[in-house]
């Protein structure tokens, strides 16, 4: 009898978490998916079509790591853990300048330390499962950005934070591979989903009335125009969803894979032209609101 696909999602409440839990439930995973609230756990059971079970879980907390470690570790039995799918994210937007430290280090407790966290707490499950069923059959997916590749002004905590997880991964995937778990990074570009808007209100939300912050008025006006035209062109989280689920079960883990076709535009022109010639294009893309 073939064992029991088990997959953890973080940050399951909303956008990619949410469409991934529910994409691979009603393809015959055993889905733990991740969230902070009672009222999201319940929203999930109601739309799930297959096995689904919500599982408390804050990823900047040691303790609720711990806990859903143990959980999972539970209702995994022998059969281990097959995918990890590291989504859980917040996005801060404004200058460099102007973003309290405060906020720096909330960016990254969410984006990159609580990734850290869980992989660390669930790779004895990983690995549980390639002891078991052989090299490949566990995976973990790390959901980044194409603002992990390429920098953007009035987004400097987002990029920084997935810049960081992308070498992060990279270090990780060569550590795992001897041991037969595999790692992917998926590049998403605009995606119907929470934390544009929240990243988009934040910067739009700056105070102007500090000196500083007046300096950037034209470039933060920029990126919320930009952000509203993206956000009508941005693809289903679905799509997303259906990626996630290539890299962990195609025959080999790709390293990394663009979602969307502003995603893989912008990767194209970065990887061709010069740093001076993209500073350039995205200097004038933020020079003006209209």
């Amino acid at each position: 009898m073939e064992p029991t696909r088990h997959a953890l999602i973080t940050g399951s409440s909303t956008g990619i978490g949410r469409a991934t839990a529910l994409h691979l439930a009603a393809r015959g995973w055993t889905v733990h998916a991740g969230v902070r609230k009672p009222a999201d756990a319940e929203s999930l059971r109601t739309a799930a079509a297959g096995t689904l079970v919500p599982i408390q879980l804050d990823v900047t907390d040691q303790s609720s790591i711990a806990s859903a470690a143990a959980a999972i570790t539970d209702r995994t039995g022998p059969d281990g853990l097959a995918a990890l799918v590291n989504n859980a994210g917040i996005g801060i937007g404004g200058p460099v300048e102007v973003v309290p430290l405060t906020d720096w280090q909330r960016q990254f407790d969410v984006n990159f330390f609580g990734h850290i966290a869980v992989t660390q707490a669930l790779l004895p499950l990983l690995r549980a499962r390639t002891e078991r069923t052989g090299p490949g059959s566990a995976r973990i997916v790390m959901v980044s950005s194409i603002a992990g590749r390429l920098g953007q002004p009035i987004l400097g905590p987002y990029c920084a934070s997935k810049f960081a997880l992308e070498a992060m991964s990279d270090a990780l995937r060569i550590e795992l591979r001897p041991q037969g778990i595999g790692v992917s990074v998926v590049q998403p570009g605009a995606v119907k989903s929470e934390i544009w808007r929240k990243a988009f209100d934040l910067a739009a939300a700056a105070d102007l009335s500090d000196p500083r912050a007046q300096r950037y008025r034209t470039m933060i006006e920029a990126m919320v125009a930009l952000a509203q035209r993206s956000e009508k062109s941005a693809i289903d989280a679905s799509r997303a969803a259906s990626v996630i689920e290539r890299c962990l079960t195609a025959r080999r883990a790709p390293a990394r894979v663009l979602v969307g076709p502003d995603a893989k535009a912008a990767a194209a022109l970065a990887a061709i032209l010069p740093t001076r010639t993209m500073d350039w294009l995205l200097a004038k893309a933020f020079a003006a609101a209209g």
